[in-house]
């Protein structure tokens, strides 16, 4: 029997982590699985130490409200995995929370692994010595980031991103907007303003208030929203409300993906779902806000001069980011206008998407798989296994 602790901070992870943990079993049916995860990770047979919403939390003055309650989570789930020692532990993202419990573990002796490299190509790279001390083997999900763990000697491995493979080359538009019963020859806009409560506060109302502004010049506009849980509809539904109530709006919840093959156009927050739209080849604004102090640390240590990952894998300014200061409707609503009425940069945008989503097609979930039994198999004092 191979046991494996893992952790999971919220969905993304939680999903990586599920299709990882099916490929293992494939390998190893006897996998005793136990950690932090949601609904993918419980699928797959975990004993959950922690509910995985309790470590759900973004960005430097929100992870501080609640600091004294992650350092307890984190010290016990310590204490369990040390007295009840895997195999391997794998900490999926969260790195600020992960990468201490993995340096403490692998100083205790146990194998550890760390699933999605932090954004030391954007900001902090001298982290990349601190992960090398706590990570046995690091798991990239894009291709630039193999050569900085290289450049310090971290064994690591390229595995793809798991969303090119799951995510069709070319998206059922007709289909998808039958599901959600959208006009076929409408222009739809979709209006993604985040997954946490937090980025709905800050950016649902620019983006609907600009939505609002662009149908005044582009009357036929259709817009929609897909919303993650019922707590998130409601909040954005209260916000329509309140700064755009005769704005028409088709919200669903859960569809995410539905309500992006549907759209011609989308406005959204900074994060996975820019990834998840480029390889939808939707062309898009990105839009965020922090709190003012997070957003002054995030400047100072910033590496790249974009948050989005569009951009980030593009090397230039692909798709409009509107940030901070520029997250408001009126800069917004220009930004969808040039869309508008620009056929010939919407489609080298689409042309783009294409070729940057090809690149990131490596089937990770078995990529990984073979990676971690790689590591389990090896010598301690082999630390070469993977470049």
């Amino acid at each position: 029997m191979v046991r494996i602790g893992i952790v999971a901070g919220e969905t993304s992870g939680d999903m990586l982590g599920g299709g990882l943990i099916k490929e293992l079993r494939k390998k190893n049916e006897t996998l005793l699985l136990e950690g932090v995860g949601g609904v993918q990770l419980v699928k797959m047979g975990m004993k959950v130490l922690y509910p995985m919403e309790r470590l759900s939390v973004m960005g430097f003055t929100e992870v501080a409200e609640r600091y004294f309650e992650l350092r307890r989570i984190r010290n016990n789930i310590l204490k369990y995995f040390i007295e009840n020692p895997p195999d391997v532990f794998i900490g999926i993202d969260a790195p600020d929370f992960n990468l201490w419990l993995e340096k403490k573990l692998r100083k205790a002796g146990i194998k550890t692994v760390h699933y999605v490299s932090p954004s030391v190509w954007a900001w902090r790279e001298y982290r990349v010595k601190a992960i090398g001390k706590a990570a046995d083997l690091v798991l990239n999900l894009f291709p630039f980031e193999t050569a900085i763990y290289n450049k310090y000697n971290i064994p690591n491995k390229y595995v793809g991103h798991p969303l090119a493979n799951k995510i069709a080359s070319t998206p059922d538009m007709s289909k998808a907007r039958l599901a959600l019963n959208i006009p076929q020859k409408s222009t739809v806009i979709a209006l993604l303003p985040g997954s946490r409560l937090t980025e709905i506060k800050r950016i649902a109302s620019p983006l609907l208030k600009a939505a609002a502004l662009s149908q005044k010049t582009h009357p036929d506009l259709y817009f929609i929203s897909g919303l993650v849980d019922e707590k998130s509809l409601n909040y954005f539904k209260i916000i329509k409300h309140r700064v755009v109530p005769g704005l028409d709006v088709n919200i669903s919840i859960g569809n995410t993906h539905q309500v992006m093959q549907a759209a011609d156009f989308i406005m959204l927050a900074s994060g996975t779902a820019t990834l998840e739209a480029m390889l939808f080849k939707k062309p898009m604004i990105v839009a965020y806000k922090l709190s003012f102090l997070t957003y002054l640390i995030v400047k100072l240590l910033a590496k790249i001069p974009y948050c989005s990952l569009p951009n980030i894998l593009a090397g230039k300014m692909l798709v409009p980011e509107c940030l901070q200061s520029r997250c408001i409707p009126e800069i917004l609503s220009f930004e969808l206008n040039k869309l508008l009425t620009s056929q010939e940069r919407v489609e080298k945008m689409k042309i783009e998407f294409f070729e940057l989503s090809e690149e990131l097609k490596k089937k990770p979930d078995i990529q990984a798989a073979d990676a971690i039994l790689e590591l389990l198999e090896c010598d301690e004092s082999d630390r070469s296994y993977l470049h």
